[in-house]
Formats: C-alpha cells, structure tokens, sequence
C-alpha cells in the first residue's frame, strides 16, 4: 500500500489509534480522528478519477444547446437524488449515443460529487479495462480480483460500453459484471455510443438490465449537430 497516502499525524505516530492508561491498569484503545482523513484519501485514489477532480466537474460543463442543458439537467438530479434511489433497481444513470457530446465528462461529473460526498466510485474505461482482464483471463487470481472491483463496487462508472470491436468474450465478461450489480441494485453509471435500441439489439441480456437499472435516468443524445467538438 501507498505510504504516502496517509497522513503523518502527531497524535497516533501512524499507527491509526491511541491507547489510553487509567488508574485501574486497564488500557483503552480508541480509533485516532486521521483514520477518516487516510480513509477519504484513499477513497479517492482507487476511484480511478482522482485526476479529473479539478476538469470534469458540473461546473466546467457548459451547455451548447437545449440537448446538452438536458443532459446536464439529468446529472444534477440524479445526484441529487442518489441517497433516495441507491437502494432500488432503477437507481443507475446512462447518457447515451453521438460521439463527442459530453457523456464522459458529465459521468465522471457524478462521480466526483458522490466521491465528495464519501460515497465510493470507481471508474473503468471499457475498451482498456476488458482488454486487460482478456489478457490475463488465464491468471485466475488476478482476472477474479478485477472482475469483482467492477462487480461489487457499491457505485460503478462504466465509460465508452461497447467501443470498439466486439466479440462473445466482451459481451460475457460485461454482461458478468452486470447481471452481478443488477441482481444487487448496485448502481451504474454508463456512457456509451450505443442508443438504448441498439444496446437492446445487440445483446438483449446486457441491454435489457441496462435500461431497467437506467429507466428513471435515461439520456438520448442524437444527431451530429450535438457533437460539441465540431459544432462548438
């Protein structure tokens, strides 16, 4: 473990606790007040988004026109929202379809203020993280350990699903990851090309829970014109 994500603290000397002496000859043991701080620490770092903590805020996200005010108008709510609905099966976000119209900036937008608010995330980038776990499916240590950070995460970002080619391989190792969070109501957080119609053609299994999870919270952004990269 990182050593230099822990407080160097006066009171415990490190060591997370403090041990008090009475006059009967018994000792006490209380937790020292720099557990909290190391803990938030480290929350931040596994998240996977630490990085972006000062970019992609709600803040910095400008609407360019009346699709991408929605659009963030969904991610406010649904932040907002998110203690009343983490329990329930329609308790997940996705923002869905034209390239280059800010889904991953408002997904990890949400992340940061649940992560600001000490609600565990962690972020996987689809394309990198299903090649890795495809190269190494052989070190069963290693493939179990990453495939259960995704699917017991108590809040997951799944940014850019189904980038890229695809084969049966992709399909049954996302579709582990959500069955699993379906099953649990653990909620998602997913941006993705796909539209909800074509999630649902192209692998009914994945798709299907997909929008049942995402139903209250589904953002549809169609056409070139909300391509901000060309169009801003």
């Amino acid at each position: 473990m990182d050593k230099n994500l822990f407080s160097s603290c006066p009171i415990c000397g490190n060591k997370g606790f403090i041990i008090k002496h009475n006059s009967s000859g018994q000792d006490t043991i209380t937790f020292c007040t720099c557990r909290e701080i190391d803990k938030t620490r480290l929350l931040w770092k596994v998240s996977g988004i630490e990085k972006e903590r000062n970019r992609l805020t709600f803040g910095s996200y400008k609407p360019y026109n009346e699709a991408s005010k929605k659009a963030k108008g969904a991610a406010i709510a649904y932040f907002k929202n998110f203690n009343s609905i983490k329990s329930n099966r329609r308790n997940s976000i996705a923002f869905l379809g034209q390239v280059g119209s800010g889904k991953t900036h408002l997904s990890v937008a949400i992340g940061l203020n649940l992560l600001s608010k000490d609600i565990p995330v962690v972020y996987m980038s689809y394309r990198d993280e299903i090649l890795k776990l495809k190269q190494n499916i052989l070190d069963e240590e290693f493939y179990v350990n990453c495939l259960r950070k995704y699917k017991a995460a108590s809040v997951l970002i799944i940014d850019d699903l189904f980038k890229g080619k695809i084969n049966d391989a992709d399909i049954n190792i996302i579709f582990e990851i959500i069955n699993y969070r379906y099953m649990n109501n653990l909620p998602i957080i997913v941006s993705s090309e796909f539209t909800a119609e074509r999630l649902l053609y192209f692998d009914e299994g994945v798709g299907s829970r997909i929008i049942e999870m995402c139903k209250d919270y589904m953002v549809e952004i169609l056409g070139k014109e909300n391509n901000f990269r060309i169009e801003g």
